[in-house]
């Protein structure tokens, strides 16, 4: 029974961290007493406990505590026994990287699969999609391999950005990216803008937040989704 949020970013613009989703992870991790967090995307470069700082005190408001997953001689054992489990956000290649080499990437499918609450923002996002490679990010690092958690049956294109004709900037967009990516694979990728998450039940997964997604599938026309769209089709869809 899987059960997952996954959203495109952990802070809105004029907003604190993680702030947007707050009443959301309340009712998510309502049975947590303490999240287990994966700092290995490091944004900026700032150092685990850092990080693992920054996600406690957002943590604390609804009275959830919150262990770094860096903390444990066994990483994998670590994740094998949380009670909830949340990857924040930073560079995909970075945190691939590390999940392959501290031998978590199966064991974390595993208990995703089995039922523990686990919230993604950005790059802990695009874990969760079939391989990592819809990021945006600099590939700063080089994982074993791009092939990632597989809990949802397709990829994530977080923090999606739609051209801005005001704009003088002539390189490519982000539509003109994954146009890119599906000249060589078949995967449908979701556009998740800022704002918006996906709450996954099972093989439920739903569209949720204030703003459409954009639906992107091989030789075919990109499609805006409305908030509430059921994508659970996308598990059986014929590409």
């Amino acid at each position: 029974m899987k059960k997952l949020i996954i959203a495109s970013t952990s802070t809105v613009h004029g907003g604190n961290y993680l702030d947007y989703l707050l009443p959301t992870l309340e009712q998510h991790f309502k049975n947590c007493k303490e999240i287990l967090f994966i700092p290995y995307a490091r944004p900026g470069g700032i150092s685990h406990d850092e990080y693992t700082a920054k996600v406690s005190e957002a943590f604390t408001s609804i009275n959830k505590s919150v262990i770094g997953l860096h903390k444990f001689e066994n990483p994998a054992d670590a994740v094998q026994k949380a009670q909830g489990i949340f990857t924040g956000g930073g560079n995909t290649f970075l945190l691939v990287s590390q999940l392959y080499e501290n031998k978590v990437m199966s064991v974390l499918k595993e208990v995703l699969n089995n039922g523990t609450p686990y919230l993604g923002t950005s790059a802990g996002s695009n874990i969760t999609g079939i391989n990592m490679q819809t990021t945006n990010d600099m590939p700063i690092v080089y994982p074993p391999s791009f092939e990632t958690l597989g809990i949802i049956p397709f990829n994530l294109n977080p923090h999606y950005l739609d051209p801005d004709t005001n704009s003088k900037h002539m390189g490519e967009t982000r539509e003109t990216r994954i146009k890119e990516f599906h000249a060589f694979n078949a995967i449908p990728v979701l556009g998740l803008r800022e704002g918006s998450w996906l709450e996954v039940n099972n093989e439920k997964i739903v569209l949720k937040g204030p703003l459409t997604a954009r639906l992107f599938l091989p030789n075919r026309n990109a499609e805006e989704l409305a908030p509430d769209t059921d994508l659970t089709f996308l598990g059986t869809l014929k590409i």
